[in-house]
């Protein structure tokens, strides 16, 4: 608050005009910038930079595949990550307040909505499933380390079982080669133990306790760390977002240091030119780029909404970019060092052990873990892990929900009663997410995964730059980020926001439609009406869109179809900074108090209609008429 305060005499707030701080207190701003950098590293390095990065990145060609993600993260990444974040900050509302910009898009934000939705039901799950392994790992033996269990079957085999690790080698390359198919005692574990999974995805079973209680444990913890909205969480965001790479540094050291870890990096990091020209390769690192930093989720829109108005938006969305994609290519040598012990310990090759999604989470590195000595302390340390880097993405979603649904009443009433909707979203989202902890739970939470958050994050984000740049109009956009920074967009960014990020972003849709393979879980194929469902998921999201269109052009003044279209894409009048004190040339208010003094200085100032101040060409202008106000106050 003081700082804002001092922003606002900086601003040429007069003695009388104490109330213009009220909004933005009442709605709360971040202590500071780091509590801001540091909560969108959390939000955009999820559980994704561990579990799918590194497998992808050596499924597509090792080393040659960072090209194609490094391309796509200049030219995509980055500038939709900057797109948000100013979006959001300009108008200090979250994902639906911003579409007074373009009343009629008001549906993507609806979209977004349902979307965090989803994602924030099946990721709190996966969370608690990290917890559950957590706790169990606080024993002397890992549960998963030998075949003596009641739940393993006589085709276990674990790589601690028998005397000679050299004998249990020769048997598992003798079991891979033969038609019986050697399980893990790691993989039983998870299958007839932890989920004690059903045949089928419409046999749902029984409700798995221990795993209801710790999703109960996961939503009182994300509650609690954002009970008092991002005052509270951006202290939480200190330990959650750092001490996950203090976690990896640490595994890191241990496997480097381990027999055959090299082999495993080398398999990791090997570039196979030949596979760059696969248009597949570019495909997946566009889609990366694009799941894993989080755009169209409204969560960027919303952190950034915190913001002081005039915070480097620009600085913070390349550092938290680069952050983003940095964690995922360590994360790779952390996974790879590990598996590719374990492949020289059965005597095996990398490509058999390599896993990927809870698979690679909850089964194989799990299983690696087993050979360390101490391995409770490093099974332990790598769910605590897991734990921290979904629990940072996860307060981002609840915190999307909450901010949507108070900006969009926006009364005094709710914006006091905040921590109860907190508490009604964290209450929602346990209930729905008890279903995915029965024993067809896991194939949910794979639909919801696969269909939920898939292309229809790509039709959200497509919308989402052309109502921008060419409905608003992209002088007018670039003149609001001249506005708030001081500065234009760089040329660059210009260009990638009106032509190469759009096609990119269609590329990715296309490239979805082409590459769809409809789901499968290990040998366990989806039946038609589960398919289904998921497309109805997907579809649910996108269809707020025209269905929100259709009723604004509906409700919007005019004679004809076209007059009501231009109403209702035209910006609405309190769109803008959110506070009076950065309300200023064409967005200057006709008669207020404050402007009234200076009315003789700018006698053209109310006449100054809001088209002919967007259609005003040079981008100078803007800024030069703010500044040339904030001398005469």
């Amino acid at each position: 608050v003081d700082t804002s305060y001092g922003i606002s005499l900086q601003n040429g707030a007069v003695p009388g005009e104490q109330g213009k701080q009220e909004k933005s207190v009442k709605r709360g701003n971040w202590g500071n910038q780091i509590e801001f950098v540091l909560t969108s590293v959390g939000y955009a390095v999820g559980l994704g930079n561990v579990w799918r990065f590194p497998y992808l990145c050596y499924r597509n060609g090792g080393g040659a595949f960072m090209f194609p993600y490094f391309i796509m993260l200049v030219f995509c990444g980055i500038p939709l990550f900057f797109m948000e974040l100013s979006f959001g900050q300009f108008a200090s509302q979250g994902c639906l307040g911003v579409w007074r910009v373009s009343p009629m898009f008001k549906g993507v934000g609806y979209g977004m909505m349902v979307v965090s939705t989803y994602i924030g039901i099946y990721y709190n799950v996966v969370i608690c499933i990290a917890f559950y392994y957590f706790f169990v790992s606080m024993t002397r033996v890992l549960p998963w380390t030998y075949c003596s269990n009641p739940w393993n079957t006589p085709d276990c085999v674990g790589v601690l079982d028998g005397n000679l690790s050299s004998r249990v080698a020769l048997n598992i390359t003798q079991l891979l080669n033969s038609t019986q198919k050697r399980t893990s005692p790691s993989e039983e574990y998870w299958r007839r133990y932890v989920l004690n999974l059903s045949d089928d995805i419409g046999n749902l079973g029984e409700v798995r306790l221990p795993l209801l209680g710790c999703l109960g444990v996961s939503w009182v913890v994300v509650f609690l760390c954002l009970i008092k909205g991002v005052k509270s969480s951006g202290k939480v965001v200190y330990f959650t977002a750092t001490f996950p790479y203090v976690v990896l540094t640490i595994l890191f050291v241990r496997g480097i240091t381990l027999e055959g870890a090299v082999t495993g990096i080398m398999y990791y990091l090997t570039p196979q030119w030949d596979k760059i020209l696969n248009a597949k390769v570019w495909g997946d690192a566009a889609s990366q780029i694009f799941y894993s930093l989080g755009c169209a989720w409204g969560g960027l829109i919303t952190m950034a909404s915190y913001n002081k108005f005039n915070n480097n938006c620009y600085r913070d969305s390349i550092i938290i970019s680069i952050t983003n994609c940095a964690t995922s290519v360590y994360a790779g040598f952390v996974i790879f060092s590990i598996l590719g012990f374990m492949a020289n310990h059965l005597g095996v090759d990398v490509s058999k052990v390599a896993d990927h999604g809870p698979g690679l989470a909850f089964v194989a590195y799990p299983e690696a873990l087993t050979l360390l000595p101490i391995s409770p302390l490093w099974s332990i340390l790598f769910f605590f892990m897991l734990i921290l880097l979904g629990l940072g993405t996860q307060f981002c979603l609840l915190e999307t929900l909450v901010t949507a649904i108070v900006d969009e009443v926006g009364n005094e009433w709710i914006i006091r009663k905040k921590t109860f909707v907190t508490l009604g979203v964290a209450v929602a989202g346990f209930l729905l997410g008890v279903p995915l902890t029965t024993q067809a739970g896991i194939y949910w939470l794979l639909l919801m995964d696969n269909y939920a958050a898939s292309f229809s994050l790509v039709v959200i984000s497509c919308i989402m730059c052309v109502a921008i740049m060419y409905i608003y109009g992209h002088r007018n956009y670039f003149k609001d980020i001249e506005m708030m920074l001081g500065f234009p967009p760089p040329l660059f960014f210009q260009i990638c926001w009106r032509f190469i990020s759009p096609a990119i972003i269609f590329f990715i849709l296309v490239f979805t439609v082409i590459q769809y393979r409809p789901i499968s879980y290990n040998e366990y194929v989806y039946p038609t009406w589960a398919i289904s469902i998921g497309f109805l998921m997907a579809l649910s999201s996108v269809i707020c869109i025209p269905i929100y269109a259709i009723y604004k052009v509906c409700r919007s003044e005019g004679d004809t179809l076209l007059e009501r279209l231009k109403n209702a894409t035209k910006a609405s009048k309190d769109w803008g900074p959110a506070l009076p004190e950065h309300r200023s040339g064409r967005y200057a208010p006709a008669f207020s108090p404050s402007t009234e003094s200076h009315l003789e200085v700018q006698p053209l100032q109310p006449e100054k209609g809001q088209n002919e101040a967007a259609a005003a060409s040079p981008v100078q202008g803007s800024n030069g008429s703010a500044h040339s106000q904030d001398s005469r106050l």
